[in-house]
């Protein structure tokens, strides 16, 4: 006869198949997306309201290259998209990795007559600099109202939930523990290497991390190269959020846009 612990080793296993066949839909403005195991989602613009602290870090960034090089700060400024005074949501402080971005100052300064290996070595002293003259990210970069909620509400439903961000893996996490969220974010992903959005083998990595399929995760993100990752990678479904404006150009590829997290709902 079966054992006591037998029948509980069966149940156990029962209940990991009934979790792995769990598959959910999502709405989204009467846009649904079936077979849901996954959501991840971008940081930046999508979780972190970090609109002020990017102005402020591009600033900073460009201020201590023109200390090295004078009459260089306007043009650098351009160049991290910043414009009238504001972060372009498709300029390079907003969706480029910081590598991307040090690249991008070190491309300049060696057109102004500098070796290549001179340029990177200004544009990262630079770059070190104008992230020890700030404060701690977190204190300028507020998570958007409601979002604590909406991950919660969806965490709850038994989706697996991931960030996937242009940031680093240490900001990623640092946000996740300030916020208190590490209770529903089983992955914290940031781009540290070579890869960066939006190539598709991001997503399918993180895909992997959640063991999910590409097909049943959907990515949630502000920017092209959040939508052109997701697609290229067979996402499930994809979905583009610009806060407060839903019309936003940029958006237009998505499958759906979105002016607020919990405009995602299950049905």
């Amino acid at each position: 006869m079966p054992s006591f612990f037998y029948w509980i080793d069966r149940v156990e296993k029962s209940t990991d198949i009934v979790r792995e066949l769990v598959m959910i839909t999502i709405n989204c403005r009467k846009v649904k997306f079936q077979n849901i195991k996954a959501i991840i989602f971008d940081k930046d613009g999508t979780l972190q309201n970090s609109q002020q602290f990017l102005y402020n870090l591009a600033r900073e960034r460009a201020r201590a290259i023109d200390a090295e090089i004078p009459g260089t700060d306007r043009i650098l400024l351009k160049t991290f998209g910043v414009l009238n005074n504001k972060i372009d949501p498709t300029g390079l402080m907003a969706v480029g990795s910081h590598q991307e971005n040090a690249i991008a100052a070190a491309a300049y300064i060696a057109k102004k007559g500098h070796s290549w290996f001179e340029a990177k070595s200004i544009a990262i002293s630079a770059f070190k600099q104008a992230e020890q003259s700030l404060k701690d990210r977190s204190e300028m970069s507020p998570i958007f109202n409601g979002t604590w909620e909406t991950l919660q509400y969806l965490s709850k439903s038994g989706l697996k939930l991931g960030i996937l961000s242009a940031d680093s893996t240490t900001g990623v996490k640092s946000f996740v523990e300030h916020n208190c969220l590490s209770q529903y974010i089983q992955l914290t992903m940031g781009v540290d290497g070579q890869l960066s959005k939006p190539n598709p083998l991001l997503f399918i990595k993180a895909c992997q991390a959640l063991s999910v399929e590409p097909k049943s995760t959907i990515m949630v993100g502000d920017s092209q190269g959040d939508i052109e990752m997701a697609r290229n990678a067979g996402a499930g479904g994809v979905v583009g959020i610009c806060w407060h404006n839903s019309q936003a150009p940029h958006l237009a590829t998505a499958d759906v846009a979105i002016s607020r997290l919990d405009e995602i709902r299950i049905l």
